[in-house]
């Protein structure tokens, strides 16, 4: 495994300035500037340590279940006449791709000395993947979580609880997860010293993004080896993955991003309509602007006020979108579409019913748009199943027909 893949080449990933073209970089507070130095300086070092990537390693394999199956969805692929291939991170310790990242996150805590885990989370997975491997390494740890989501997501609340993580619920503006976050960052603030931030996305200062896209590209570096496998070629015609930071996304994309012949598809939350004031659709609304110490693209009002985004998935549920996925999007390198939350209800349904799979609300966005793209008989497409569906059935039973 390879997470130190020397991406200075790379048109599309981040540079030594923490830039993704326009976009990235750290717009932190004074207060913060000494944490952040030294993330920047110290992680690239410290994940290339043989003992780090053993240990990262292991616990992948031991501990969360990876690899993670590359499944051929016979059924799926009848119905669009191609072959598709669920990249099956749903069955990953926890329920989703969030563990890779949490624990690449806990073991480059420990190495800087930090006694103290704070997260946020939208969809609760990853406050789940905090909260376990902060038990796990017997850590303290701290959840900030939008009210909002804490009503929608009561099983992983339960989750995070258990594990004997303490869960904040966040109170202002639309009580989701860009609020979760403003009060993550505000407790790093007040606690500089002896906490580490595991933030769950591609998102916030550098070198955050291009940190975490790094611990969840075990997704694509499996993905090149397990199609080979299957069927000799390493890679796919399409790539696939839901959107709102962006982590599921980012590791999927990775290992594929320079590959030009890989068309990378990008599906955010379009809510009740990309123009109907209710949705997350980012790319199609936002503008440049700095959302939790990173440029990027932003949704926000004339006079740079945040608008508030809507998703019936709480993972989907965000106002920006990670520096690389807007990077992406602005040079064409991939493709963005938007998935209704109708659409991505419908795609749940289908996709439980004809593969006995019932994906997270998140997932179920990228699995809708398959029939908008342009398919040919002997096309390779891969979707990433990002999470399991057992936190959405509260939801997805208010619409059961």
């Amino acid at each position: 495994m390879d997470i130190t893949i020397d991406t200075s080449h790379s048109k599309y990933h981040v540079n030594k300035k923490g830039y993704y073209g326009h976009f990235g970089g750290a717009y932190i507070p004074e207060m913060l500037y000494p944490n952040v130095a030294e993330l920047q300086e110290k992680y690239l070092e410290i994940m290339r340590d043989p003992a780090f990537l053993s240990a990262f390693e292991q616990l992948l394999k031991d501990y969360v279940g990876r690899p993670s199956p590359l499944y051929l969805a016979k059924r799926l692929s009848e119905k669009y006449g191609v072959d598709i291939y669920l990249k099956r991170e749903d069955l990953n310790h926890t329920g989703a791709h969030k563990i890779n990242n949490t624990i690449g996150q806990i073991l480059l805590a420990k190495r800087l000395g930090k006694k103290r885990i704070i997260a946020e989370t939208g969809a609760g997975q990853h406050g789940v993947a905090t909260a376990t491997v902060c038990a796990l390494m017997g850590m303290e740890c701290v959840v900030y979580m939008g009210s909002v989501d804490i009503q929608r997501q009561a099983p992983n609340v339960a989750r995070m609880k258990m594990l004997g993580a303490t869960v904040v619920p966040a109170t202002s503006g639309s009580k989701t997860l860009k609020d979760a976050t403003n009060e993550a960052i505000r407790d790093w603030i007040n606690n500089p010293v002896d906490t580490h931030y595991i933030i769950g996305s591609v998102v916030g200062p550098h070198p955050y993004p291009d940190m975490v896209a790094r611990f969840q590209s075990v997704i694509s570096e499996e993905i090149r080896r397990q199609l080979k496998e299957k069927t000799g070629k390493s890679n796919p015609d399409y790539v696939m993955a839901c959107v709102g930071g962006g982590s599921n996304a980012a590791g999927t994309f990775f290992h594929f991003v320079d590959e030009e012949d890989v068309r990378l598809i990008a599906v955010e939350a379009a809510g009740k309509g990309v123009h109907s004031g209710y949705s997350a659709a980012t790319s199609q609304l936002g503008r440049m602007g700095v959302i939790h110490a990173s440029k990027t693209l932003l949704m926000q009002t004339e006079d740079g006020q945040i608008v508030e985004p809507h998703s019936i998935s709480a993972g989907l549920d965000y106002p920006g979108v990670g520096p690389l996925h807007a990077h992406l999007f602005e040079t064409g390198r991939a493709t963005f579409l938007s998935a209704t939350d109708d659409e991505a209800l419908e795609a749940a349904y289908e996709l439980s019913r004809l593969e006995g799979i019932i994906p997270a609300l998140e997932s179920a966005h990228a699995i809708a748009k398959l029939k908008d793209l342009s398919l040919q008989p002997g096309q390779v497409v891969v979707v990433c199943l990002s999470g399991r569906g057992d936190k959405d059935m509260e939801t997805y039973i208010k619409h059961l027909k």
